[in-house]
């Protein structure tokens, strides 16, 4: 029975907070959703209004052909502003989904080696890493031992080293190597930022793109040229030598 109470209590306050302004919702509440008796208001422009009812934000929502949009529920009166929500929702949308584009996401990228992998392995393998840090990804590099491999460490500590000296002009050891198990790990941080490598990739692409729309462009048409236009035209007749 107390747990039923406190249970209806507190739908109780949550329907209350609703009714005062708060928002369970991430949207804005706009028009006829706004619940409050006045509100502090904003123009199209930027410019205060002042203090108005809410009837009379309304009116003048209709009248400029604009939604009135509740900017910050929790002031007292809230704060509504009259605008195009509907573009309003667009450019956030915009802005946001080129936020997401320029955004760097640090990637940890892993390859895996044997202490007695052949040579073309090894330059398959190191072709994979030198890639990764040029997009601007770390390496985790993982060396596995197997059988009596295990006894013979140094093995891997030395194709390690090999290996970070083979990619010292894209990436730096972060993490020295360290026996993990039967494993020894080593990672590789690239020397260019995330950021970096995305707009380096960008403009790769648009000169590429733009290379190979330009033959087209600026071929010249089949055929003899054009004489031009103010050259004089040549004599339908011709002199009879003497």
């Amino acid at each position: 029975m107390v747990l039923h109470n406190r249970r209806y209590a507190a739908v109780r306050q949550a329907v209350a907070w609703c009714y005062r302004g708060g928002s369970i919702s991430a949207e804005p509440r706009i028009n006829d959703r706004i619940r409050v008796p006045e509100v502090r208001l904003v123009g199209p422009s930027g410019e205060q209004v002042g203090i108005v009812p809410l009837a009379k934000a309304l009116e003048l929502a209709q009248e400029y052909d604009l939604d009135l949009v509740e900017v910050a529920a929790t002031a007292r009166p809230p704060v509504c502003k009259l605008m195009d929500y509907g573009k309003f929702k667009y450019e956030s949308a915009m802005k946001a989904r080129e936020a997401r584009k320029n955004q760097a996401h640090t990637v940890i990228k892993e390859m895996k080696l044997r202490p007695k992998i052949d040579p073309h392995d090894y330059d398959t393998k190191k072709g994979h890493v030198v890639r990764f840090l040029k997009q601007g990804d770390k390496v985790k590099i993982t060396i596995m031992f197997r059988g009596r491999e295990q006894s013979r460490p140094e093995l891997g500590f030395r194709l390690l080293q090999r290996l970070a000296s083979d990619v010292e002009d894209l990436g730096f050891i972060e993490s020295n190597p360290k026996q993990d198990g039967r494993n020894m790990i080593m990672v590789l941080g690239p020397h260019k930022k995330k950021t970096e490598a995305m707009a380096e990739a960008r403009e790769a692409q648009a000169a590429r793109k733009a290379e190979r729309q330009g033959p087209s462009d600026a071929a010249p048409e089949s055929g003899t040229a054009e004489a031009p236009a103010d050259a004089p035209e040549a004599s339908a007749e011709t002199p009879s030598e003497a």
